[in-house]
């Protein structure tokens, strides 16, 4: 049984990853602290996906699997949140001490999610946290995928029970794993990624991409800054930013078309006023002072809203 204090769920959507999902798996099974549960949903795989999943789950009685009917196609966003939640009602949150949105298409390294755990009880205001992602490139140098320090990245999205619950979870949206970090940042709580070697992790399909193509995910990510309300000079830095990432210069252009498109077909957007506004309020700052200084000032002003609901515990 795992130590009190250190219980943890992964929750892991999954489609037709046959071709990824092994690395994963032994990954998670090598962690030197092992998950209580993990619940994998098989979101309607039309592979190898529910055979792999059968022989593992019959190996490990803690591995979970529940399977959702094929909707005909991969939805990103939506699709993955839904999927996720559907995993999620199998789970009593109040047994653990933290959660996990875990991608099966990883390869972590051993002490994952032990140092996660370590850091997050040295920092009681550390309320979702994760690692760096790696790929491969054709060459197979080691690239990183330039996440921000000041958000923990969608595909290892780990929580601590009290803050997910806080936030209210995850919006059912593209973006939803932008969206969750700014919201527990607006309720006081502290959220950090870190690019050490022990926490870098291969993505073995690059974040951005698609089943379609790379461009596809890109124009997808416009969409979700439109719908979480981006500040429109902050979202153009940023495609201009991603021109220099490949796919060089029409990434980032995918992007504007993303957003772009939905601002000219009046998409519907992010219902919370309060917390669109104070994503613009820090996208601006950003602009002026970089995200380091912002995310620190930020942190200073909302501890008193952390203090304040947690004065108790």
């Amino acid at each position: 049984m795992p130590d009190a204090g250190r219980r943890y769920a992964l929750i892991s959507p999954c489609r037709n990853e046959a071709s990824f999902m092994r690395k994963t798996l032994d990954s998670v099974i090598a962690q030197s602290e092992p998950p209580e549960l993990w619940v994998i949903v098989n979101d309607g795989s039309t592979d190898e996906t529910g055979q792999i999943l059968s022989e593992y789950s019959s190996q490990h009685e803690w591995i979970k699997v529940i399977a959702k009917s094929d909707r005909g196609h991969r939805a990103v966003g939506p699709g993955v949140i839904s999927a996720f939640y559907t995993g999620l009602d199998a789970v009593a949150l109040e047994d653990f001490d933290f959660v996990c949105k875990l991608d099966v298409d990883l390869d972590l390294p051993r002490r994952y999610f032990e140092i996660l755990m370590d850091r997050m009880h040295a920092d009681p205001r550390l309320g979702s946290a994760s690692g760096k992602p790696y790929y491969r490139n054709k060459a197979g140098a080691w690239i990183s995928e330039k996440c921000g320090d000041e958000m923990s990245v969608g595909m290892t999205k780990f929580y601590r029970v009290s803050c997910f619950q806080d936030i209210d979870g995850f919006v059912r949206e593209v973006m939803w794993d932008g969206i969750d970090c700014h919201k527990a940042r607006q309720r006081g709580w502290v959220v950090r990624s870190w690019d050490e070697p022990e926490l870098q992790f291969h993505h073995l399909r690059p974040m951005g991409s698609s089943e379609h193509n790379i461009l596809t995910g890109r124009a997808r990510h416009g969409f979700g800054q439109y719908f979480m309300g981006s500040d429109p000079v902050y979202f153009t830095a940023t495609a201009f930013f991603r021109m220099t990432r490949p796919p060089y210069v029409v990434g980032g252009l995918a992007m504007l078309y993303g957003y772009a498109r939905a601002w000219c077909s009046r998409a519907p957007q992010l219902d919370d006023a309060d917390l669109c506004a104070f994503i613009r309020a820090y996208q601006r700052q950003a602009l002026i002072k970089g995200k380091a200084k912002t995310v620190a000032a930020i942190e200073a002003q909302q501890m008193p809203c952390w203090v304040g609901a947690h004065s108790g515990t």
